[in-house]
């Protein structure tokens, strides 16, 4: 199979159970179901609303049921069970472990690949789990090359070293190239595996469309205690780092809530990815453009959470300030690889044109806003027919969407478009009352939705609250000197929702 190939087999094998995602809401009595990624409205026939009834998890066991547990897998709508980490833990509810064990493939069928420069890797060879197909560490022109090289041989891997510094994209596809398995684990140097990481990843691959599997980057160490600017950084980024994709499984798919996944730590088909993963051009954002490339071929990716790798987060200010500009630099290479993958925010016509007369902060404009909305749910309520209560669903998903629009549009103004928006805060009384209302209402309600996200960490909402805004103008500050130094806007030009492929 040639890399330009998407998958040739979509037929989940017998015993492959799903669940329902726990965002899926099911509208008018169970007649149709709304989420996924992105976000839709699925109309469910008579079939599937009986094998629904009452539950949310399908187990594959004829046509009827392999057809729409691909549907619901392929909407984002639902998830394979696999075995968690945790064993204790596992599905204890039904009983089920995950995919059939003659579909899921055994470490020995797995290299792990890592690319390394200057850095011991004591700690994460220690943490590989035995049996594996192949260990390969490329050296990526260290300057102490036996510093990097003990202890591989030992752990039975091999080294390739490139002379001079390459990049990681090009160690990783020079260990790739020599793998001779049919799976590919990528880790980072600076990352540790956590006990019983790589078996829900491998569960996903029982699925032949899968193309690949991320498992969830947390923190090695939240950091000391105490109140100073690196205490502070620990604590947001133990709960917010922009590695860390959260604790629920997804669907990964470009412009919704997994859009993409760090390859500090990543599963690969190598039928997917063929003979070169990553493009060695790219010095950032090789991981996204990875993503949208076997998305575009039509591969399945899929977002693990229960599967937990560490990863030793930066922690002092201007290291960490640093590295999130450096990750804000891809965004231009990346919109124009990809037209429309990544824009700042995705909104409908009649949402963005709400959220502009908002921004106006008039009466006569508000009140507009609202016959707008009025219009747009009457408008949606004649496109939902099949529904009992066409305007009541109508109302509900205007809603949704005017509540989404709205938090984007305040996220930008602080992170994509703060330079537009600083200058405007000088000479304008409602420019700056919009910033500031949106940098304390989203910074708030990201330290809400996020507090928990490590249960060994307590991130109080001001030091979040200045971290999240310094988080922001640093990667907003590396997107538009990226957006200066290619040349093009594409980076900073909002789009309106995707196309839909039947």
């Amino acid at each position: 199979m040639h890399a330009t190939d998407g998958p040739s087999d979509l037929r989940l094998p017998d015993g492959f159970t799903v669940a329902l995602d726990r965002r899926v809401r099911r509208i008018d009595g169970g007649a149709a179901l709304l989420g996924g990624a992105p976000p839709r409205l699925v109309h469910l026939g008579t079939a599937a609303v009986r094998l629904l009834d009452g539950t949310d998890r399908i187990t594959v066991a004829d046509a009827t049921t392999r057809a729409l547990s691909r549907r619901l897998l392929d909407t984002g709508m639902a998830h394979p069970v696999v075995p968690r980490a945790d064993r204790s833990a596992q599905n204890a509810d039904d009983g089920r472990p995950g995919p059939p064990v003659h579909a899921v493939p055994g470490p020995e069928q797995v290299t792990v690949v890592v690319p390394v420069k200057d850095r011991p890797l004591d700690r994460l060879l220690a943490a590989l789990p035995p049996g594996l197909g192949g260990l390969v560490v490329v050296d990526d022109g260290s300057d102490d090359p036996d510093l990097v090289a003990r202890g591989v041989v030992e752990a039975g891997g091999t080294v390739l070293r490139h002379r001079s510094p390459r990049g990681p994209a090009a160690a990783r596809n020079a260990g790739l190239a020599a793998a001779g398995t049919a799976f590919v684990v990528f880790l980072d140097s600076d990352v540790v595996p956590r006990d019983g990481w790589l078996e829900p990843l491998l569960a996903h691959t029982a699925d032949p469309a899968v193309g690949l599997v991320a498992p969830r980057i947390v923190a090695l160490d939240a950091g000391p205690g105490g109140v100073g600017p690196s205490a502070v950084v620990a604590r947001y980024e133990a709960v917010r780092s922009s590695l860390d994709l959260g604790p629920d499984p997804a669907l990964i798919v470009p412009r919704s809530r997994v859009a993409y996944v760090p390859s500090a730590a990543m599963l690969v088909r190598v039928a997917a990815v063929g003979g070169t993963a990553f493009d060695e051009d790219m010095h950032v954002a090789e991981d996204v453009d990875l993503v949208l490339r076997l998305h575009a071929r039509g591969w399945r990716m899929r977002f693990e959470p229960s599967a937990r790798v560490a990863h030793d987060h930066r922690t002092r200010p201007s290291e960490w300030l640093r590295r999130k500009a450096f990750y804000g630099t891809g965004a231009a290479p990346l919109a124009l690889r990809h037209p429309g993958a990544v824009p700042p925010v995705v909104l409908s016509p009649w949402s963005a044109a709400v959220c502009g007369l908002l921004l106006a902060q008039r009466r006569p404009a508000v009140l507009a806003a609202g016959v707008v909305t009025a219009v747009a749910t009457e408008r949606l309520s004649r496109k939902l027919t099949r529904l009992r209560r066409p305007r009541t669903s109508a109302a509900r998903l205007t809603g949704l969407g005017l509540a989404g629009a709205v938090w984007q549009t305040g996220s930008a103004l602080t992170r994509h478009f703060w330079p537009v928006a600083a200058p405007a805060m000088l000479i304008s009384t409602r420019a700056r009352r919009a910033v500031l209302v949106a940098a304390l209402a989203e910074g708030i309600v990201d330290w809400w939705t996020h507090r928990n996200h490590d249960p060994s960490v307590r991130p109080g909402p001001v030091g979040h609250l200045l971290a999240h805004r310094l988080d922001d103008l640093a990667y907003g500050t590396g997107l538009w000197w990226g957006a200066v130094r290619h040349g093009t806007i594409a980076p900073l030009r909002p789009e309106g929702p995707a196309v839909r492929r039947p």
